[in-house]
């Protein structure tokens, strides 16, 4: 465009990390050619905050939600996650934007707690997100089983998985750019897809059926969960309603992965944290909202489990009203949200793999990086793993979505859990070192009360995920080992790694608030004026 310069052009820093990176580590050395580039810019930063969150969770299980919960259980599920996610993203943005280093809150955890607590919380977040990783590409062939039912699962996810380890591959750069891209795609999608969802609601569609609230009434507003009577029931289907949301907003802590390979992060990590909570609550609690209006929960097409499952409530709702060619398009629109949000599973998983070694709790082969900054041998390590998702090829793609989501809502509420803690102890040696809260790049007037809700709230789901496996004749070993496994290996890797190493809790007197705060000042700079009302409205909206 002619006379129009993006704001992201901006001054570019050469500035080596490695001494951020080393703040924690006791003294040890990063060998100087193993170190991340900060190429990720302003719109970067912003547009993975919401694309890395809004995908399949939100457009595919979100059906398996409303069958479990009913209309206001699904919505009332995913405003008490929404709740938990918003304090997070709060909670560390206090801290990732005054140490924005590389590892993110793994790093922070080794400052202000102690390193148990470092490296469970870190094999937690690996774990997490190498297992999102094949759940995207399980939903991925689902979604492509819209199209041909009768065709072999494994060309799809293989088809994905190029994709995904592709982009990774070709470096920061070219992920930052391919995720602005499908995440543009996934907010211009929801949104419309909210608008259509009201006017279909109101009769507009070409069936002019005037739906209002007739779903809430029959069925009803909740589900009796497996047929089970009175308030136990619809409480059962709450829950599993509130684990699969969790699923939906886990991603939300992406932004403090990126913090190390951001360009001037003071000042563009702040302000996509200021705005991204606002988008995604309107988004997911505005699509839930919608989709309560316009699918009865009893919908057999709602079970992705099942062989005839319809790939999502808003494709099951456009083809009701009767709307011809639709479905594909918003197909093709939700496939590539399963692309985007394999691309950033891996993108998490690989630098959450780099931040461990960096602290010392994974071999130092994986801080080996290319000429490019991009850490090759994490990133191959983690896309190993993607080959779980072979398992759709035997078993129902919608059933391995479903394993795998449940395991990475879980291990996603741990690390909410461990955000809290690292935020509690940070905030208590702040005080105690004579710190203001003022001084901090960016702060709330909701904490601390926001980090113990996330901190409460998350412990809270994690017990009552998947208690309906204790009832009598429900016991379901598939439910408790997806639900269950993270929330028993934290607490077991916490223990064994404080045995061995005897390390205490670090005294807030002797936490370490300075160590890398030079370099991080050094590439702090003021934004580029806009030059026109173009410029002023992309900066305004980024």
């Amino acid at each position: 465009m002619n006379g129009f310069s993006s704001p992201d052009k901006e001054k570019t820093f050469e500035i080596d990390i490695s001494s951020a990176e080393r703040a924690s580590d006791n003294g040890s050395h990063t060998p100087p050619d193993f170190r991340l580039h900060r190429e990720l810019k302003n719109r970067h930063v912003a547009m993975i905050s919401i694309g890395g969150v809004i995908g399949t969770g939100l457009f595919l299980g979100s059906g398996s939600a409303l069958m479990n919960g009913g209309p206001l259980g699904l919505l009332l599920g995913y405003i008490f996650i929404g709740s938990i996610c918003y304090c997070v993203m709060i909670t560390i943005g206090e801290m990732i934007c005054y140490l924005p280093v590389a590892g993110g809150h793994i790093k922070l955890a080794e400052r202000f707690v102690d390193p148990a607590f470092s490296f469970a919380l870190g094999w937690n977040l690996w774990y997490n997100w190498t297992v999102t990783l094949p759940a995207e590409l399980s939903a991925a062939a689902t979604i492509i089983n819209f199209w041909h039912p009768s065709a072999n699962n494994a060309v799809w996810i293989t088809m994905c998985l190029v994709v995904a380890v592709g982009i990774n591959m070709s470096g920061v750069g070219v992920y930052g750019e391919t995720e602005f891209i499908f995440a543009s795609i996934k907010v211009v999608t929801i949104v419309g897809l909210i608008i259509l969802g009201i006017v279909l609601d109101l009769g507009g569609g070409p069936n002019h059926d005037r739906i209002g609230f007739r779903y809430w009434k029959d069925p009803g507003p909740f589900v009796q969960f497996y047929g089970i009577s009175g308030t136990t029931g619809r409480f059962l289907g709450w829950s599993r309603a509130v684990t699969q949301a969790a699923f939906a907003y886990t991603g939300s802590e992406v932004v403090a992965m990126a913090a190390a390979e951001s360009k001037n992060p003071r000042r563009n990590l702040p302000k996509a944290i200021r705005r991204v909570y606002i988008r995604l609550l309107l988004f997911y609690i505005g699509g839930v909202f919608v989709i309560g209006l316009l699918v009865p929960s009893n919908d057999p097409l709602l079970n992705i489990n099942s062989d005839n499952a319809s790939a999502s409530p808003f494709v099951i709702a456009i083809n009701q009203a009767g709307i011809k060619g639709l479905p594909s398009v918003i197909n093709a629109a939700l496939l590539t949200s399963a692309w985007s949000a394999a691309s950033s599973d891996l993108y998490i998983a690989s630098r959450g793999l780099y931040g461990l070694a960096a602290s010392g709790n994974a071999p130092k082969v994986f801080l080996r990086t290319s000429r490019f900054g991009l850490p090759y041998v994490a990133v191959a390590t983690c896309a190993s793993f993607s080959l779980l998702s072979y398992m759709a090829v035997n078993t129902s793609s919608g059933m391995v979505f479903t394993w795998f989501s449940n395991m990475c809502a879980t291990a996603g509420l741990t690390t909410w859990f461990g955000i809290g803690v690292i935020y509690l102890r940070f905030r208590k040696g702040f005080l105690a070192q004579g710190h203001k809260i003022r001084e901090l790049p960016y702060s709330s007037r909701l904490q601390p009360f926001a980090a113990w809700w996330a901190v409460s709230a998350s412990l809270m789901t994690l017990l009552f995920s998947a208690w309906e496996v204790f009832l009598r004749d429900n016991w379901s070993t598939a439910t408790f080992m997806t639900d269950y496994l993270p929330v028993m290996l934290f607490p077991v890797l916490y223990g064994i790694v404080k045995v061995l190493k005897r390390a205490p809790l670090v005294k807030p007197s002797e936490m370490d608030f300075h160590s890398g705060i030079a370099e991080i000042e050094a590439m702090t700079h003021a934004d580029v004026p806009p030059r026109n009302i173009v410029e002023a409205f992309w900066m305004k909206l980024m």
